[in-house]
């Protein structure tokens, strides 16, 4: 791996980490009504699994399990983009609800490049 490679992988390590912590604190932080209880749960899972998928994908046993990995990573940024969007935040909180969306929103497009450039 080139040091340019090395880099950037470890930028998507960091990137993919840092998202989930915002992600988890933004959720935790949400009033705490019954919607946004259950809402937080699964916003609080998918939000960790898109991290936990990349690096499980940089330990893969073949090109297959990699592309897999990858493919569960683009999919779990999609559903974190459900459930920012499902949240009820306080007005205080939608610049951070949109921010996190723009976030999950890119990781979704980084991963779908990643698949079309192994296709």
């Amino acid at each position: 791996m080139t040091e340019i490679q090395s880099k950037k992988h470890y930028d998507l390590d960091e990137r993919t980490f840092h998202f989930a912590k915002r992600a988890f604190q933004y959720f935790s932080s949400l009033p705490k009504t019954p919607a946004n209880i259950e809402t937080a749960k699964q916003g609080i899972r998918a939000a960790g699994s898109i991290g936990a998928n990349y690096i499980e994908a940089d330990e893969a046993l073949s090109k297959k399990d990699f592309v897999m990995r990858i493919k569960i990573s683009r999919k779990e940024s999609k559903e974190e983009v459900y459930w920012l969007r499902l949240s009820e935040p306080r007005p205080d909180q939608e610049n951070e609800r949109a921010a996190l969306i723009q976030e999950a929103t890119e990781l979704m497009k980084i991963f779908g490049s990643i698949i079309s450039k192994l296709r």
